[in-house]
């Protein structure tokens, strides 16, 4: 009862936030490519000037020669970065024309009540929206779903989290834990979430493997890990990032959650500048978010064995490490698992993934959740990257939220079922 009066008690402060209009002429994406170490320094300096913002890679310093960068430009400097991209013979196309229908699109009746829509789960929906879900969800099936508050936000929000329990066991259950919205402007991710959820409730005792893994193992979901940044795409700026959090050294605002945990913190692949899209904080779990998902991981470290960090996009299926170049004690089992959950999505919806350790497969990137987790003794640690590959890149439309909970769904339910049966 008293989760359930705070989750008021937030929806009444927070009231229902505007949706996210911009007043200027609508932005666009470019795709570029620099093929000489000159365009690689200019476009890195493109990146950073005239508020564009990095969809792909993450960061300036991952801009590679002949390596395809996605750059969010808005309106007011289009024709400024397409004549510097040209006057330096830099290859760009066009990759999405008109950000801000797509972000109107995206936010379209996103206030809808789940008890009147069978597509409920098919639209995006603000962090007002979402708690209401939590607090419907777990009134609504208190036998199955149980409601744990792990801690708050920078800005005091509440970080939930929903335990999903099958049939009852007299030993204590190992555990899976999976987090959504570690990254502010990653929609699809706390989408996938309540999707997840939604099916585990849906198929429990019609659906052989969920039942399985529900009956199995307990399943810890975070929906929203960053809700402050979340809140912001909703109303100010929907390409953010980061978190909320405020430094007294900087103007600047926000830590990659993402790059705050102890797992060689701040190194190669992150920032120590606060107004890096990739900063790392003043020191490992600096930031509320990350240290109570780490203080719980911490707690449960016996029973959790699976973990998996829902991101998007550029559909891939990543395993450690990302920190580091070295492999994991277990890396031939890791890809494997991999392997074949891509297989799996290859065959059943037709759409290929990328699989490996993160740090091959895409780039270094220090102080993730994954590896943290993995170093922890958590041995089957997974990260996720959604639809699509760039076609839409963030703003993926909601009518594409379902093949890519689908396909989400499949590469968990392929890894954990895996684990769940693997001979003790």
């Amino acid at each position: 009862m008293k989760l359930q009066l705070l989750i008021v008690f937030v929806l009444s402060l927070d009231k229902f936030p505007e949706k996210c209009h911009s007043t200027t002429e609508s932005g666009k994406v470019l795709s570029i490519t620099a093929s000489t170490p000159e365009q690689v320094d200019i476009l890195r300096n493109i990146s950073s000037q005239f508020e564009t913002v990095l969809w792909q890679p993450a960061s300036p310093m991952h801009i590679m020669a002949n390596s395809e960068v996605h750059l969010y430009v808005p309106g007011e400097s289009v024709l400024t970065v397409t004549e510097q991209l040209e006057s330096n013979q830099v290859t760009h196309s066009l990759m999405v024309e008109n950000t801000e229908e797509l972000i109107e699109v995206q936010t379209r009746n996103d206030s809808s009540d789940p008890r009147k829509s069978v597509s409920y789960y098919e639209r995006y929906h603000s962090l007002e929206d979402i708690y209401f879900w939590i607090n419907k969800t777990t009134t609504d099936y208190p036998n199955m779903v149980g409601l744990r508050l792990i801690g708050s936000s920078f800005e005091k929000r509440p970080l939930y989290v929903l335990k999903l329990s099958g049939k009852a066991s007299n030993t204590p259950k190992k555990a899976i834990w999976i987090d959504c919205g570690i990254h502010a402007r990653e929609w699809i991710s706390p989408a996938f979430c309540l999707w997840f959820v939604d099916n585990c409730i849906k198929y429990y005792n019609e659906n052989r493997d969920v039942t399985e893994m529900m009956d199995s193992m307990d399943i810890y979901v975070l929906p929203v890990m960053n809700p402050d940044g979340y809140r912001y795409t909703w109303t100010t700026k929907r390409m953010w990032r980061k978190n909320r959090s405020i430094h007294s050294n900087s103007g600047c605002v926000g830590v990659d959650l993402n790059r705050n945990f102890d797992a060689n913190w701040c190194t190669s692949g992150a920032s120590s500048n606060p107004c890096d899209d990739t900063y790392c904080g003043q020191y490992p779990e600096s930031e509320p978010e990350a240290k109570a998902v780490a203080n719980f991981l911490r707690s449960h470290k016996d029973t959790v064995k699976l973990y998996f960090s829902i991101h998007s996009y550029s559909q891939m299926l990543l395993f450690p490490y990302s920190c580091t170049h070295e492999q994991a004690r277990n890396h031939d089992e890791l890809h494997e698992m991999v392997r074949d959950a891509a297989r799996d999505i290859q065959r059943y919806y037709q759409n290929h993934y990328k699989y490996g350790p993160g740090s091959k497969t895409i780039y270094l990137a220090p102080g993730g959740s994954d590896d943290w987790a993995y170093n922890l003794g958590i041995d089957y640690s997974f990260t996720f990257e959604l639809q699509d590959r760039g076609q839409y890149g963030f703003l993926l439309p909601p009518s594409r939220i379902a093949k890519a909970c689908k396909e989400g769904l499949m590469a968990l339910k392929s890894i954990s079922l895996k684990v769940i049966r693997k001979p003790q």
